[in-house]
This record gives structure tokens, C-alpha cells and sequence, in this order.
């Protein structure tokens, strides 16, 4: 995020999310962490790694191990490689304090490194074994003055030949019990240096073949939203070397570079942004993890590392044992966190809305949707919808297949076939599940799994 050249905008694994149980009331004056202080680095003898124990851990220096130069962008505490997190309110104004107005629709957003005005995250745990550095820290929200995280972040790195190997972690332990509307999450941010401007990925509908690979042009200033279907993208410079991002089953992303390209070091103000992305509910006491890997390497060989490490598309199995498989809502809540076995979703409002994560599959290697469901409502039909190809945030449109349920509360296996629509065809990136036409006080679903693949029955 440079949050200097990041307007502000609607914010945003593979990641997995875990049950909390009790997490530790964490408000800061009740901690008296040992301070940590320097750098504290890995080095492998291909790559250099260094984080910052002075502003949360982040990962502020990358070089090839005998070149020495970093790539890592550390203009301002809004750049680096570090974790990032969106909800509401917006704006967030703990105990009356103000945002700054510039970052104000930002909302509630803490941050690895440190907030706008220089005040800096601390890091209450450091272990360092040279194969392995552990980090947690407390985070600072972005948009506010001096005012920290009610949670606490964690990473763990380790590298892997010229890779950078990432579990990062979200612990909240917020006051406010609201469930927020879910929002675009920066799963990482990814700052590059002004000669690494050239961003690179594969957009097409032919992933792990070999296709070619294309550069992202800017549509919109700084940024651009774009869709790699096989997961990674990178910012490269004018010889096609640089550093990629590969966060495995993340759907789509958003990156660019601000400023004049070709020059420039880690403190000055020309950069490069990857964030790929995932739109998440982070509940007030959530445990949310997630993992990727930073390439430092030819164009040529970050692609090479994908393809070795990936695992191919396929139809999704969305089975809600124990998080909500990045699915969101819309005008509907559920009952909150943790996950135990299905989604407990209220239908209260008007044209409830269930809306799944950006993905990627063939309509012909996924004819029929099953969906395990129990509906307590005097409705009739439920739809499901879904995006054919292009770039995340595209309509619906009618791409939607009614079908039949049964309102008595009691769990079914509800069979869609939707190869009877003319419009399913092509290559799919993303389902809608709209429970009901409009919804009434009292009536909800539960839903245990939505998958292409019949789900054997659950009592």
C-alpha cells in the first residue's frame, strides 16, 4: 500500500481461518512487552532477508545474497512487505479520536509497520534460529495517530532456495462485537523499489501451460485490479529480474507502480505495489491465517517455482468445517466466529446475499453445484449465480439458476444443475448464492458445504 500514493478506495490464502476460543483481552496498557530493537535477518546464500523489529517485523530489506541490493521499498511505515487488515467502521474513531481526513474511509485498518504519522508498531516476541525468524507484534491503525491494535499480528519466515517462505497471522481481540461487512484484504502488501516497475503475470484462461505471460498496463491511477489466474504475479525491471508473489488460491489482485520508474532506492518515493487479495469478515475475536511466498528471480524462474509448488484449478469444494471459505455477505450476517460446522446465516433483510471468492474453473468440468443447506423461511426458490471470466468486480448480470427449496429448517443435499443454463460456459471465476428473494424477520439458512463434489450427509 504506499498509503501516500494509494487513494483511498474500497480495501480489500491459501488462507485458513481458526477457530479463536479465548484470546487474551490484549489492550496495551496492560502489556509490558521486552523491547525488541534493529534488524534481525536469513540469509541462505541466494537471498538476504531482513525484517525491522522497529516497526513490527515487516519485512523492510530482500537482496540476492552477493549483490546486496535491496528491493524493498520503505518510503514511509505504509510501504515494506507487511500484513494489513480492513473492516468498519468507517471511519473508526476509538474513544472519539479522529482520523486523519485524507485516510479516513479507510475504517478500521492496522498495520504492520506503524501509522501515518511515524508512530511505530511493536514487536512483544522475536526468535531467530537462522533457518527460521518468528515475529509477534502489536500493530498501529494506519489512518490514526499513536493509537494501536486491539489484536495482534504473527508471521514466520524461512527461505527456500531463492524464496521467501510466509505464515502470517490476524489475532483480534476487538470491544466492539459488530459484524462488519466484509472488505478487500492486502494479503500481503508488497512495496517495490523504482527500478522493479514492470508488472507481469498470466491473466489468461489457460493457466500452467506455458501461456504467455503479459504485463499489467495501468487504467487507473496508481493502481490496477487484474485477475492471475495462476496465482502469482511480479515487478520486474528492464532485464525481466525482480521479486514475485505467489499467495496460492487467491483469485485476484491489485498492483502498479507510482512515481517515475527505472530508479530509485528503499527511503525514496517511485515504487511498486502487488497485493493480492481476498474479501473477508474479520470478526471481533477472529484467528485468520494465511501463507505465501516472495521469488526473487527471473520472470522465468518465479514461474518456475509456481509451477512446481502449485497445485492445478479445479471446481471448487467450499466446506464450512471450521471458517467460512472466504465467502461474504450482503444485506445478511451470520452468527459470528468461530466456524463450527456450518454458516448460520440471518435472513432479515432484503435480497440477502451470500458471495463467494474470486476463483477460477472450467463450466464443463463442473456441471452440477451441490448445496447442503437447511432453510427456515416461506420462500420457495433460491438462486445461484455467477461470473464467466474477466476481472473481479464484474456483474452477475443474469447469469442465475432458480431452484426449489424447502422452508421447514431441516438439512437437504439441494442438487443444481447448471448446465441447463445457456450461460454457463466458459471458464468461471466466482458463485453468488441468493438464499432467498427477500428475507423476513426470523428466517435464516445454515449451510454446510456449497461444492461441486456430492457432500456425503452430516447429521
Amino acid at each position: 500500500m504506499s498509503k501516500r500514493v494509494i487513494p483511498a478506495r474500497p480495501a480489500a490464502l491459501t488462507a485458513t481461518v481458526l477457530a479463536i476460543g479465548v484470546f487474551a483481552h490484549c489492550a496495551v496498557a496492560e502489556v509490558k512487552p521486552k523491547e525488541f530493537s534493529g534488524m534481525s535477518f536469513l540469509d541462505n546464500g541466494e537471498i538476504r532477508l531482513g525484517v525491522n523489529l522497529d516497526i513490527g517485523g515487516a519485512i523492510t530489506y530482500l537482496a540476492d545474497s552477493k549483490k546486496r541490493i535491496n528491493v524493498i521499498n520503505s518510503y514511509d511505515w505504509g510501504r515494506q512487505v507487511q500484513m494489513s487488515f480492513y473492516s468498519g467502521p468507517r471511519p473508526f474513531e476509538p474513544n472519539g479520536k479522529k482520523p486523519s481526513s485524507h485516510w479516513s474511509k479507510l475504517g478500521w485498518n492496522p498495520i504492520q509497520s506503524g501509522d501515518y504519522k511515524g508512530f511505530r508498531s511493536k514487536v512483544i516476541a522475536h526468535t531467530n534460529d537462522k533457518k527460521t525468524i518468528y515475529i509477534k507484534c502489536i500493530p498501529m491503525h494506519w489512518p490514526l495517530a499513536n493509537v494501536p491494535g486491539r489484536c495482534t499480528f504473527e508471521c514466520r519466515l524461512s527461505l527456500d532456495g531463492r524464496a521467501v517462505k510466509v505464515w502470517s497471522r490476524l489475532n483480534n481481540a476487538r470491544a466492539d462485537k459488530t459484524q462488519y461487512q466484509g472488505r478487500h484484504q492486502e494479503l500481503p502488501a508488497v512495496y517495490t523499489n523504482g527500478p522493479y516497475y514492470r508488472l507481469m503475470s498470466y491473466t489468461g484462461d489457460k493457466p500452467f501451460t506455458g501461456d504467455k505471460v503479459v504485463r499489467i498496463i495501468q487504467k487507473t491511477k496508481p493502481w490496477q485490479r487484474f485477475t492471475p489466474t495462476e496465482c502469482w504475479s511480479a515487478l520486474v525491471n528492464d532485464s525481466g529480474w525482480g521479486l514475485g508473489v505467489w499467495h496460492p488460491g487467491r483469485g485476484f489482485a491489485l498492483g502498479g507502480f507510482a512515481g517515475k520508474p527505472g530508479a530509485g532506492g528503499p527511503k525514496d518515493n517511485p515504487t511498486g505495489y502487488i497485493s493480492p487479495l481476498h474479501s473477508e469478515i474479520l470478526d471481533c475475536n477472529i484467528r485468520y491465517e494465511y501463507s505465501y511466498a516472495l521469488v526473487l528471480d527471473t520472470l522465468a524462474n518465479i514461474r518456475k517455482y509456481v509451477y512446481k509448488n502449485a497445485k492445478r484449478p479445479a471446481p471448487p469444494n467450499y466446506v464450512f468445517k471450521s471458517d467460512r471459505q472466504h465467502w461474504i455477505y450482503r444485506n445478511a450476517t451470520d452468527t459470528g466466529w468461530p466456524i463450527e460446522g456450518e454458516l448460520h446465516v440471518k435472513l432479515d433483510q432484503r435480497d440477502p446475499q451470500m458471495i463467494g471468492p474470486v476463483s477460477f474453473w472450467s463450466a464443463a468440468d463442473a456441471p452440477r453445484l451441490y448445496i447442503r443447506a437447511a432453510f427456515k423461511t416461506k420462500a420457495t426458490h433460491g438462486h445461484v449465480m455467477w461470473r464467466i471470466g474477466g476481472a473481479e468486480g464484474r456483474s452477475f448480470g443474469q447469469n442465475n439458476t432458480a431452484f426449489e427449496i424447502t422452508g421447514d429448517g431441516k438439512y437437504r443435499t439441494y442438487e443444481v444443475d447448471l448446465s441447463a443454463s445457456p450461460k454457463y460456459k466458459g471458464v468461471i471465476t466466482q458463485l453468488r448464492f441468493d438464499p432467498v428473494p427477500s428475507g423476513a424477520k426470523g428466517d435464516f439458512v445454515k449451510v454446510q458445504s456449497i461444492a461441486f463434489a456430492r457432500p456425503a450427509k452430516r447429521q
